[in-house]
């Protein structure tokens, strides 16, 4: 609680976008449980400061505003200001993004171009203002990529969101060589199919079912998954990591499991 900053974060000076909700509104939660003060934001108005205000109740240091990232001026200045009044920059943790699927045979480069908006270029405006300030003292870089980034499904007609969250990957590795030099960790998390309101109701029980069909750990991801990688990603704990992804995605781009097949396939042994 704030006053006492004590925890795996004690005096981190944190910036975290897409708090309104889900995955960010998770991580904002046990990052000021352990002991960083935490600036986020959200485009939904007012989801951020709602969340915010909810634990500055409880006695934790967090605040939160209303943010379009996609506008590399609210977000270079959300950045700067939110810096500003910390007094400084010791995590910058790139959670937010939009969406949008369509078959690559009915894609058009509108809906192309609106993807790399909101998944790849506002990770840019972000990060593009935080990197003076991670420089003068070093700090953590976190972005959150995506298990469709690392492997092809053929059902999510997800082209663009796959092209975008490589190109955050990609961005990540060549900032973690960049930033090396003046203490700078970058990394990224790519987590699998992950278990929130948006995407409870934007998939059926069917594609839920078949997104985890193949996975080694079967149950959907959770937020705090996600948050608690990147609370290692934003500690000190990980002073000797930087330049990797993170899959959080109980093991889908590991390899195959089916149960189904493994029995036939050992009913058959054993009557060979």
């Amino acid at each position: 609680m704030a006053g006492q900053k004590t925890g795996r974060l004690a005096g981190k000076r944190v910036l975290i976008t897409g708090t309104g909700g889900g995955q960010g509104e998770i991580a904002q939660r046990i990052f000021a449980a352990e002991g960083a003060t935490v600036i986020g934001c959200d485009l939904r108005p007012g989801g951020a400061e709602g969340t915010a205000e909810e634990l500055r109740s409880q006695g934790y240091d967090v605040q939160g505003f209303t943010v379009n990232l996609t506008d590399p001026d609210e977000a270079g200045a959300w950045v700067r200001d939110g810096a500003a009044s910390m007094g400084g920059l010791d995590v910058l943790y790139n959670n937010a993004a939009g969406f949008g699927f369509a078959p690559f045979d009915k894609m058009d480069f509108t809906l192309w171009r609106h993807v790399m908006n909101v998944e790849l270029d506002l990770v840019f405006h972000t990060t593009n203002v935080a990197w003076p300030l991670l420089q003068d003292g070093g700090g953590s870089l976190i972005n959150i990529g995506s298990y469709s980034a690392l492997l092809g499904i053929q059902p999510l007609s997800q082209v663009a969101h796959a092209a975008a969250k490589g190109g955050v990957i990609a961005m990540t590795r060549a900032l973690a060589a960049e930033g090396a030099a003046y203490g700078i960790r970058a990394n990224s998390i790519s987590p699998g199919f992950i278990s929130t309101p948006a995407t409870d109701k934007a998939v059926d029980a069917e594609g839920k079912a078949f997104q985890l069909s193949h996975a080694l750990i079967q149950r959907a991801g959770t937020g705090q998954d996600v948050a608690l990688m990147a609370l290692y990603l934003a500690s000190d704990e990980s002073s000797w990591v930087t330049g990797q992804n993170f899959s959080v995605d109980g093991g889908a781009t590991a390899g195959w499991r089916d149960d189904a097949e493994t029995a036939r396939l050992a009913a058959k042994a054993t009557t060979a």
